[in-house]
């Protein structure tokens, strides 16, 4: 996509600090880190979301994630890693990337970046319901 920050990125057109290079995912550092080695994993090939994904993607990516993850442990000495993309909201570039961000105890990180909510008396079932509903069709 020719006004895609990421395919710009992938094709070597914008400046990057290479971390994954495989034939189907490139990873890169971010240039706003969480913390220093947040690295941004996208397909080559453009993607918008998690939906566009090709089945045959999953892995590559998924895989990619689990090495990098890996690799913020060993290279960085980092204790484990936080592992997240949006979807469309929150989304920053319309182009399918997974951040892989190093964490250590006592970083500063607390859970999630959003306020928590409780369900109603029996509200779960209710969304759990409507949920697997969604996945049946």
């Amino acid at each position: 996509m020719a006004d895609c920050l990421f395919c710009k990125i992938v094709a070597g057109e914008v400046a990057s600090y290479a971390v994954f290079d495989s034939p189907a995912v490139y990873g890169f550092l971010d240039t706003r880190p969480v913390f220093k080695g947040h690295t941004l994993l996208v397909p080559r090939r453009h993607v918008d979301t998690l939906s566009d994904l090709p089945d045959e993607l999953m892995p590559e990516l998924f895989g990619a994630a689990r090495s990098v993850s890996d690799a913020v442990r060993d290279g960085l000495g980092a204790q484990g890693s936080f592992v997240a993309l949006n979807n469309v909201v929150s989304q920053s570039v319309p182009h399918l990337h997974m951040h892989v961000v190093p964490r250590t105890k006592g970083d500063g990180l607390r859970g999630f970046f959003w306020p928590r909510t409780k369900y109603a008396d029996g509200e779960a079932e209710s969304y759990a319901a409507k949920l697997r509903d969604a996945l049946a069709t």
